[in-house]
């Protein structure tokens, strides 16, 4: 069974490492995207997939457009390709090449989380539990027929971060078995109910006015990347983490509450209150609330700005 990959962010690459353990040269080529600039001065950088398929030695494709590459494809002659967040859509001329299909690896238990961002939608959402889903793919986004799925809790101290590496590992176990499944010809497959798409995340200002549960939820969701922040007298920070804490004072949303590097940065919500516990000033690193308490003042009382 002659196997090709398709992914391109360190999420794929566990089940990337995972294939390859178990299929060795079965395992003929990987595609990823072409390489972009990276950071403030733009260094033309490889994807983790890439990175990681040349340091197994497996030949590396990169497509601007694979739906433009049909006979480079063709060409590889593989009997299955498996995708993990490539990133780009794949046509039907593309998904006819391989005879034993093309299988989807997705951050959700589907139907729910179709499309982008499924794992920060999730803890966006204030899900207590999401997984990964093996399928089928087809034309319709993430709408194909199911093979396996795995769940996990998530966790009150998970950030996207933390919740990607966990479903990635999951991933790459159940990618095996997937395999397996079809190459022996025993794959059963189930149809998907009715279902929701998902949108990409967005750096989001945070409205204090929704409840400790959201605003810490938004907070996780949005960690490590692209960030809620919050904004007061001129100063903008980045959240990577707060939590829900109890909270009896009556003031507007958005108020500092509390203020010091003994009680940390306590924020106002619209029910409840949040612990900031990591942040991180514009232009500056990341550090604890109380750290950044040490150095800088934010006054108790102090209300944060509210978006527009």
């Amino acid at each position: 069974m002659k196997i090709v990959f398709a992914g391109t962010p360190e999420f794929a690459v566990p089940p990337l490492q995972a294939i390859k353990e178990a299929y060795g040269e079965d395992l003929a080529a990987v595609i990823t995207q072409p390489d972009r600039p990276q950071g403030r001065k733009g260094v033309l950088t490889p994807p983790p997939v890439k990175e990681e398929a040349e340091r197994l030695g497996i030949p590396v494709l990169q497509f601007a457009r694979i739906r433009d590459q049909v006979s480079e494809l063709a060409g590889l002659h593989a009997d299955l390709m498996v995708t993990c967040a490539y990133g780009q859509i794949l046509t039907q001329e593309v998904l006819d090449l391989f005879p034993m299909g093309v299988w989807n690896i997705h951050a959700s238990l589907l139907p729910a989380y179709r499309g982008a961002a499924p794992i920060a939608r999730a803890l966006i959402d204030g899900e207590r539990e999401t997984g990964i889903t093996i399928m089928k793919t087809e034309l319709g986004l993430d709408t194909g027929d199911m093979l396996l799925s795995a769940r996990t809790p998530i966790y009150d101290s998970d950030d996207c971060g933390t919740l990607e590496e966990r479903l990635s590992r999951m991933a790459a176990e159940r990618i095996v078995e997937a395999l397996d499944l079809i190459g022996q010809g025993k794959a059963v497959l189930r149809k998907q109910g009715e279902g929701f798409t998902c949108k990409k995340v967005e750096r989001t200002e945070v409205d204090f006015s929704k409840s400790a549960r959201e605003v810490s939820c938004l907070i996780r969701g949005l960690s490590p990347a692209p960030f809620a922040y919050a904004r007061t007298g001129g100063l903008t920070l980045n959240f990577w983490f707060a939590e829900e804490v109890p909270c009896e004072v009556d003031a507007p949303a958005g108020t500092v509450i509390a203020a010091s590097a003994k009680e940390g940065l306590v924020v106002k919500c619209g029910e409840g209150a949040v612990s900031i516990v990591e942040l991180q000033p514009a232009g500056g690193r990341r550090m604890s609330a109380r750290d950044f308490l040490n150095g800088r003042k934010i006054q108790k009382g102090v209300r944060f700005d509210q978006p527009v």
